[in-house]
């Protein structure tokens, strides 16, 4: 008991900020949404891709974010992270059994254990908080990655779920994945907002408060990718769509993982084969003769449904050779998402700052021309990886649907020429839509030289792609395919191709 008089320690959430007041955010986002509609990107309402987790004001009203000790906190419940014995030792932990008091740790005893991913009550005791829950997270290895994810998102669904049974207000959730047991701050984070915010929106209308309890080192990553998961305006939902990883759970939050994803029919032997539009029944000697095919079919069509083995076998086939060309697509995409998910998470500010590739206008098709300039490339002077991972961020969403490049190789110099291996990996790695809805690459200015490159790299190194290459000497040629005012051109290529070429002059019949 407080000294009378004596200010409290304990900390009221009613005096807490929620999600959705903090205003310095607005006027960014005023800003960059001004920006956005000048420049030829898409405006909100063009957006066409719906962002998983839109902008939900009365979810973000649920939501504070406050950095201090969870154990002082007034919520209904307050979250311990702790081991399966229920007596860690971490800040945490230390911190809640020093406020509640030794009759917390008898009453641990009573409980006997706590395996991971599970969620076990006790009162508060002399906590400001009713009742706290005590959860374990898993310890993290690499190896076991889909494991440790699992039972984090099993961690936090399980407390949400014990606060809804018994009819909580609100809950102050430390950050379960402690230091000791090595989860990467970053990886949990999502796992954790993903999770709060799908409990929310499907089974969270009794729960008023949730307060995510961090430390100085901790609200970095919180702030950062709240954003994500609780955009505060339909402006932010947008910015943050592109910045979302590539493994968003499915609709509980919950880790997908599909190879492991099993469908099994109900009363597979019971159903009646139906016969196809055209096809007239046959007769039941023939649907005896079929039904050993028929019920197969309807297990499913996975992995262990087809007994294929485990993932990690396949990665070994694809090495040796003998993977089906399903089985070495699938492999493919998943290396792909691996690679999208670390240009999403990356800083690539750098990158951008050169101004090599770049969105203009449409080609003559209607189809979206992205822009390369050669001499903004200083290859010697960049990570070339994060050159890579910056050309992925950009283009996915591009190649979704049918576009065009054009690469302006002028006044380019060694310093500027990619190596055709670093290609070579760029186009192993990136996904098929990007091989498939790239129509046409105007190679601008090419020097004999390159045009060399280019023909052996096309007919050695990849397939498909010299019938898409078009080398472009001059810019009235570009103009054919491109009008002059769809696309932006660098000053110095204006320059250059009019000392060149001379000035270009307009075949429109209305003069453009």
């Amino acid at each position: 008991m407080d000294p009378l008089g004596a200010r409290s320690q304990f900390v009221d959430i009613q005096s807490l900020s929620t999600w959705d007041q903090p205003a310095e955010v607005k006027e960014e986002e005023e800003e960059s949404e001004e920006t956005d509609t000048t420049d030829g990107s898409l405006t909100n309402q063009q957006w066409p891709f719906p962002s998983p987790f839109p902008y939900r004001d009365d979810i973000n009203r649920k939501i504070t974010l406050f950095t201090g000790d969870v154990a002082l906190l007034n919520c209904t419940a307050v979250v311990n992270t702790t081991n399966e014995t229920l007596t860690d030792k971490n800040p945490i932990s230390d911190s809640i059994h020093r406020h509640a008091g030794p009759d917390l740790r008898d009453e641990l005893l009573k409980l006997k254990g706590c395996r991971t991913g599970e969620a076990k009550m006790t009162e508060g005791f002399n906590l400001a908080s009713r009742f706290i829950i005590h959860t374990v997270g898993p310890k993290y290895k690499t190896k076991y990655r889909t494991a440790a994810e699992s039972s984090l998102y099993s961690c936090y669904r399980n407390i949400m779920q014990l606060a809804k049974e018994q009819a909580m207000a609100s809950v102050g959730l430390c950050v379960v994945s402690t230091v000791k047991r090595g989860y990467p701050l970053e990886d949990a984070t999502h796992i954790a907002l993903r999770t709060v915010r799908r409990f929310l929106e499907l089974h969270g209308q009794s729960i008023e408060t949730v307060v995510f309890a961090v430390t100085d080192v901790e609200w970095p990553v919180y702030r950062k990718l709240l954003p994500l998961y609780y955009p505060r305006s339909v402006a932010e939902e947008r910015l943050s769509l592109p910045l979302l990883p590539a493994d968003i759970g499915n609709s509980e939050g919950e880790p997908v993982v599909p190879e492991r994803q099993i469908r099994i029919a109900e009363k597979p032997g019971s159903l009646e084969a139906a016969p196809r539009p055209g096809e007239t029944s046959q007769p039941h000697d023939d649907l005896e003769d079929d039904s050993l095919e028929l019920d197969l079919g309807l297990v499913g069509t996975h992995a262990f449904a087809r007994m294929e083995g485990d993932v990690d076998k396949q990665r070994k086939l694809i090495l040796q050779g003998q993977m089906s060309d399903v089985a070495q697509q699938k492999q493919h995409q998943r290396n792909y998402n691996r690679w999208l998910c670390r240009a999403r998470a990356e800083d690539l500010s750098d990158i951008a700052a050169l101004k090599a590739l770049y969105q203009t206008g449409v080609d003559m098709c209607g189809r979206t021309v992205m822009v390369i300039v050669g001499r903004n490339i200083p290859v010697t002077l960049i990570d070339i990886e994060k050159a890579l991972l910056y050309f992925i961020h950009v283009m996915d969403h591009i190649t979704v649907k049918e576009y065009v490049m054009v690469y302006f190789h002028t006044l380019t110099g060694e310093h500027n020429h990619l190596e055709s291996d670093f290609l070579k990996k760029l186009h192993d790695i990136v996904d098929s839509k990007f091989k498939k809805n790239l129509k046409a690459l105007y190679f601008v200015h090419p020097t004999f030289r390159s045009k060399v490159s280019t023909w052996f790299f096309t007919t050695f190194s990849v397939s498909g792609m010299k019938e898409k290459v078009h080398h472009m000497d001059t810019l009235q040629q570009l103009f054919t395919c491109i009008l002059p005012e769809q696309i932006d051109i660098p000053p110095f290529v204006l320059e250059y191709d009019a000392r060149v070429n001379g000035p270009y002059q307009s075949t429109h019949p209305s003069g453009l």
